[in-house]
């Protein structure tokens, strides 16, 4: 067993999850900074008021990122399925 090969697996796995999820955590932050900011203007402080928009524009997000995350996941997951050959030599 090559560990190297392991290792570059693992690495390139934890890469592809944060590069599969930055969309829908940049889209969530921005979303709460701007409910929030909005809360602080008006002196509204109601939790729903920033659950609400997150809910939609993840929603949103997931509708129109659907294709390309569908895509990204089954090229990475056929590239991982071939680069685990090298593990068992």
């Amino acid at each position: 067993m090559n560990p190297d090969v392991a290792i570059d697996i693992f690495k390139s796995t934890v890469m592809f999850a944060l590069y599969v999820v930055a969309p829908f955590l940049i889209a969530t932050l921005v979303v709460g900074l701007v409910a929030s900011l909005i809360q602080s203007v008006t002196s509204m402080q109601e939790q729903t008021l920033t659950f609400v928009p997150k809910l939609v524009a993840l929603g949103g997000l997931m509708l129109l990122l659907a294709p390309w995350l569908l895509r990204s996941l089954s090229e990475f997951t056929v590239m991982t399925i071939a680069r685990m050959g090298g593990i068992g030599q």
